[in-house]
């Protein structure tokens, strides 16, 4: 009998290779979680900890991110499926087919309390099936902590989107059941393709496509009945409860019941740094149809991930005008901006039908509506025409779109397109980094990426750190990796900064890192974070999970700083160096326009802010750790 995990972790790791025989047995093989080893309870504590640790070792370097031997992990944290308010959050881990390094992309609801109650803290799959099929876990039967693991094909699912997919596998495997599942997007390898569970996506860096690549169209787990035990449960609950009533203290808590992240767009326009028609100015004309009200008209409830009493989900459905009869739980903020703002659209009834579009198909819809922003713009600069007149995109390609900005049929209709790959939209489902280096020419000045992940809703000339910190981050254009609250939020950890300035950034960009880093070893909502230090989050993990040094603030600071070492580590031997910290050239010639206080801003220092990063996580010149932290870390 294999002992017990300290705590609250439910079971440990499983492993799943696809091209198993004897998943597709009649009934499937029964298979048991193990424990992992005892330095990763120690040195990584779960979560993105685990992920990055177990898909070093999974991984084979130079493998190409379609190729069945990249390893495609789901993970969870250690509070979760417990009474702790945002903790039940999964995380997706591979080799991005977008950038070409490391892929974390995040996702909410109840499929990762359903990971958790059957067993599994991290699920690695790897090989590839034969044919589209679906990969069913259940543990709601036979001896405790055993799983039936069946590989059945889902050709007749193929083809179907997210939610008709979600459907019809409910129907099959009861209201248990909770499903994760790629859309037409995934099936043809769009290279931003996501893996949604509900309506709740896991969006960036393609995941969704290496989940298409295996030909698993879906992943479902049918959990046991049980409970979950804390090592303290008492000092554990009266933690919980702790934070329960700092939340409901908090302003935050009300304001994101009522209109989730929607404010955003109001408060990133004021602070003159919400990026309009691909980054090119910092405002739009008719911008005030998108503010908090012109949604409010359009919501009609709620909805709440797993154990979470924010409930910041907002339903919204269109009732009158051309998009009558359509709906989306959202868009949030980072969408509204990618499917209205960056493509000059202010219709909030197409932005909802352009949200939901996105994830019935899987996609991503930060990609999607920057690589439509960028199709946009060639067209707005003649680089759509005849080769010999200066076009770098044949008219043919785009036959019957308008491409004008803010044009909302031609950006439904290419929404399809990228999803399908069909006419422009194959060339698009490529992400902006790979289209514009096919294209040539001036196009890589329009590309607006880092590492090849497409940019977020901030422009980086208005607030530095945060936007050299897409350049920094070892997923590229990401605002979660490393969020700068110290200048959208004027946050005082480790100190207050001038958005405006220069340079004197780098190790905060470092700070931010590790800090994200520690909770997303919780995978800790982003929104349930109010009112929580990180002392409070020591004591609450020490209590789940009785382990002492988890509970110690210098130790969970350097398990915070092994993890992004680790993640540059897994970069470096894909290739990565120096050369891939940097930003659109847009971001360092052109000055932003239109963006009252920001007007006239550049990023004009970004070797220095990059090497005052290195200086403070112990890099190289070339931005690999040295040998001393190496040794510091243990990653030696």
């Amino acid at each position: 009998m294999r002992p017990p995990l300290p705590g609250t972790y439910a079971g440990g790791l499983l492993a799943v290779a696809l091209d198993d025989p004897g998943l597709r047995v009649a009934g499937g093989a029964s298979r048991a979680p193990t424990p992992p080893p005892e330095s990763w309870l120690r040195d990584y504590a779960g979560g993105r900890g685990w992920g990055i640790r177990w898909l070093t070792d999974l991984s084979t370097p130079g493998t190409d991110p379609l190729a069945p031997s990249n390893p495609l992990l789901f993970v969870t944290g250690p509070l979760g499926a417990t009474k702790a308010r945002g903790f039940s959050r999964w995380m997706v881990m591979t080799r991005s087919p977008l950038t070409g390094g490391l892929a974390r992309s995040v996702c909410g609801g109840a499929f990762g309390a359903a990971l958790k109650f059957a067993g599994i803290d991290a699920l690695a799959l790897t090989g590839a099936a034969e044919e589209p099929s679906v990969l069913v876990l259940d543990a709601s039967a036979g001896a405790p902590g055993s799983i039936r693991a069946a590989l059945v094909p889902a050709g007749d699912l193929w083809g179907l989107d997210t939610q008709e997919t979600q459907r019809v596998l409910r129907g099959r495997h009861g209201p248990a059941a909770q499903i994760a599942c790629i859309g037409p997007a995934g099936e043809r390898l769009v290279r931003y393709a996501a893996i949604t569970h509900g309506t709740r996506t896991a969006s960036r860096c393609g995941v969704g496509t290496v989940m298409g690549a295996k030909k698993l169209k879906a992943l479902v787990v049918v959990p046991p009945r049980r409970r979950l035990q804390a090592a303290d449960p008492r000092a554990f609950e009266a933690l919980v409860q702790d934070h329960y009533e700092r939340m409901k203290a908090h302003p935050r808590f009300e304001n994101m019941r009522a209109a989730g992240t929607i404010p955003m767009t109001e408060k990133v326009h004021y602070l003159g740094m919400l990026p309009a028609r691909n980054f090119q100015t910092a405002t739009l004309e008719g911008l005030e149809n998108l503010d908090t009200a012109a949604f409010q008209a359009f919501k009609t409830g709620n909805h709440a991930c797993w154990g979470c009493a924010t409930r910041c989900g907002q339903v919204h459905h269109v009732r009158f005008g051309p998009f009558a009869g359509e709906w989306s739980e959202g868009p949030e903020y980072e969408s509204v901006w990618a499917l209205g703002p960056e493509v000059g659209l202010v219709d909030p009834a197409a932005i909802i039908a352009a949200d939901h579009l996105c994830d019935r198909l899987g996609l991503d819809t930060i990609s999607t509506g920057v690589s439509i922003g960028f199709l946009f713009e060639l067209a707005q600069r003649g680089l759509v025409g005849p080769a010999g007149a200066g076009g770098l995109l044949s008219p043919a390609a785009v036959e019957g779109l308008d491409l004008t900005w803010g044009n909302s049929a031609t950006i439904l209709e290419l929404i399809r397109r990228i999803a399908f790959r069909q006419g422009v939209g194959d060339l698009l489902a490529q992400g902006t980094r790979c289209a514009a280096e096919t294209l040539g020419g001036d196009a890589p000045h329009y590309a607006m990426h880092a590492k090849g992940l497409e940019l977020p809703a901030y422009d980086p000339r208005g607030a530095k750190a945060h936007g050299m910190g897409y350049a920094l981050s070892n997923i590229g254009g990401s605002h979660m990796y490393g969020y700068a609250r110290q200048e959208i939020s004027a946050y005082k950890e480790p100190r207050p900064l001038d958005p405006q300035a220069d340079t004197g950034k780098g190790d905060v960009i470092a700070w931010n890192q590790i800090r994200k880093a520690i909770e997303e070893t919780l995978i800790l909502c982003n929104f349930a974070d109010t009112a929580m230090d990180l002392p409070f989050l020591a004591g609450t993990l020490w209590a789940a999970t009785g382990l002492d040094p988890l509970g110690d603030l210098d130790h969970l600071w350097l398990l915070g700083e092994r993890i992004v070492t680790l993640e540059r580590q897994f970069n470096l031997r894909e290739g990565f160096s120096r050369k891939n910290d940097v930003l659109p050239s847009r971001m360092l010639t052109e000055p932003l326009v239109q963006a009252g206080p920001n007007s006239g801003e550049l990023i004009r220092e970004p070797d220095t802010v990059v090497d005052e990063y290195y200086a403070a996580l112990g890099y190289d010149a070339d931005g690999r750790p040295t040998a001393a932290t190496l040794g510091r870390l243990g990653l030696d």
